[in-house]
């Protein structure tokens, strides 16, 4: 060998060394930099039978133990309009949960995710109010709203549990630790970052940026899927930053489907433990002092800001699968593009099912996962991924928990046939989904009308100018809905502007085939129609009523 060969040989050969010897005592003496994404430790959950007897101490015991890890949340955020527009002004506010247009309130307006306004009494307090609280801007700054909220500590580096909604927007979060001040009115706070949020189930992770000098007490996981109705529960929360305040009801419901996040149902526990503005992020303990659940809205009956009995709570173990990923600032779910109703309880047999199990598809979204899978509205989908689909909320459970880009295997039933059909999932985007709702809800005016069925509708014929307003394909055949009895049948499920396309798998071609596609349906038995609505094909079904 060279001399040359032999020096660079050796050369290599020490620098090799050099930096193993290197790397072996930056970790003996800790010198390697730490890894940004740092491990969750998800917090077990105790799932063993809640038992023993209730005595005069029991709820003083949970409070006394359970309200340490509990925390206050005061935000800070870019005002973009009057709160009270939410609500009806008045001081203590919240945020509207639901959603609608204006000119009259529907049903979804009745649920509020609340958290306290700007006019709590905690803006008293404030070192530097917003000089301008209604709006405007003086001297350049521009308003800020500050809220209130609640949250509780889930690990000893200061990682808190809260809603999204009170956290989102927020430009500054604080937060403030049980018995921290001599003062409960005025608590010291710490500042406090965002770590990830989660609008689909409202939850947000937070972390302490300024720590305390002692250790953080941490809250206890129970299982949720144990709760049935009449459990006693307490929440823990700071209703019109009031500071740490305890309530106690029962569990008056488990598994309620409420349609809060843009027509995708979100499954609660409902209670009677009072919830008020300020409560919200705030936990939920069984009887002993667990956290089953986070509380998050209530239903208000118009009238009233405040509680009125019924609570609601998303169930711990949901926000606890989701952990890890709140933990890296992202939750990841898949979709296929498609959206569905409950198979009819009754009629089930005309789909040519042997029960009711199953998901109905309504409509199918263009272009998405499930179009190119070749599934269409009217399908029956009673396997997904080769496990079985028993409802709606089971179908929707296993399509956002499978990761996008997963090939996967979808058996329908189409016309009484079974099919097997294969979908590729990809990546929910609620922002996009929101937008591309946003630009079909456009007001249409409805042709005029030219006759009435016995499914209380009044059709006429799809007229070419007519077509070209509800943007229908060339070539495309129906009847125009031009009115819909609202205490008929089809209230509800058919509206104004439906192009009727089908009735049970027979194609119409005007007003007088689909008044007598329906005429001939029995009374008692459904009516599986298809419509063209919003640029795309949806599917339902009507029951006929006896005449």
């Amino acid at each position: 060998m060279s001399t040359r060969k032999t020096t660079l040989f050796y050369a290599s050969l020490i620098a090799v060394s050099s930096l193993a010897v290197g790397m072996v005592l930056a970790s003996r003496f800790d010198l390697t930099p730490p890894s940004s994404a740092q491990t969750l430790a998800v917090p077990p959950m105790n799932s063993a039978p809640i038992t023993g007897a209730l005595d005069a101490q029991t709820f003083r015991n949970i409070a006394k133990a359970q309200q340490p890890m509990v925390v206050n949340i005061r935000t800070e955020s870019q005002r973009t309009q009057d709160l009270s527009d939410f609500f009806g002004g008045g001081g203590g506010g919240g945020r509207g949960g639901g959603r609608g247009g204006g000119g009259g309130q529907s049903p979804n307006d009745l649920f509020r995710r609340f958290f306290g306004g700007p006019d709590t009494p905690d803006d008293q307090d404030d070192p530097q109010p917003d000089p301008q609280p209604r709006g405007g801007r003086r001297g350049g700054r521009p308003p800020v709203a500050i809220a209130a909220g609640t949250g509780f500590i889930i690990s000893k580096d200061g990682l808190i549990l809260t809603n999204n909604h009170v956290v989102e927007g927020a430009t500054k979060i604080e937060v403030a630790l049980f018995g921290e001040d001599s003062d409960p009115n005025s608590p010291n706070y710490l500042t406090a970052k965002l770590v990830g949020r989660d609008a689909l189930t409202d939850s947000a992770l937070i972390q302490l940026v300024d720590k305390p000098n002692h250790p953080l007490p941490v809250a206890q996981f129970g299982d949720s899927s144990q709760m049935a109705a009449g459990d006693w529960v307490m929440a823990i929360g700071n209703p019109f930053s009031q500071g740490w305040t305890v309530t106690v009801g029962v569990i008056s419901a488990t598994q309620r489907q409420l349609n809060t996040n843009d027509g995708r149902p979100s499954e609660m526990l409902q209670t009677d433990a009072a919830i008020n503005p300020g409560n919200s992020g705030g936990p939920l303990l069984n009887l002993r002092g667990e956290v089953v659940g986070i509380n998050t809205m209530i239903f208000t009956n118009g009238n009233s800001e405040g509680n009125i009995g019924i609570g609601f709570a998303v169930p711990i173990n949901t926000i606890r699968e989701l952990l890890p990923q709140l933990n890296t600032g992202k939750v990841t779910r898949g979709r296929i593009g498609l959206s569905m109703n409950a198979v009819p309880r009754d009629g089930f047999e005309d789909f040519g099912l042997k029960s009711r199990a199953g998901a109905l598809v309504a409509s199918v979204v263009s272009g998405g996962p499930a179009d190119k899978a070749g599934i269409k509205a009217g399908d029956v989908v009673t396997e997904f991924n080769g496990r079985p689909v028993t409802n709606t909320t089971d179908l929707q459970k296993m399509v956002t928990a499978t990761r996008p880009g997963t090939s996967v295997a979808v058996k329908v039933v189409r016309n009484g046939k079974e099919q097997t059909l294969h979908a590729t999932v990809e990546e929910l985007d609620l922002e996009a989904e929101r937008g591309a709702r946003a630009s079909n809800n456009t007001d249409r005016q409805p042709p005029e009308t030219q006759g009435q069925d016995s499914f209380g509708l009044a059709l006429s014929d799809l007229t070419p100018q007519v077509a070209r307003r509800l943007q229908i394909p060339s070539g495309r055949a129906g009847a125009v809905i031009t009115q819909v009895d609202p205490n008929g049948p089809s209230a509800g499920a058919l509206q104004q502007g439906d192009v009727i396309l089908s009735i049970n798998g027979q194609a119409v071609s005007s007003a007088t085939e689909a008044g007598r596609q329906l005429q001939q349906i029995q009374s008692g038995r459904i009516a599986r129609i298809l419509v063209w609505r919003n640029n795309g094909e949806v599917f339902t079904t009507v029951r006929k009523e006896a005449q």
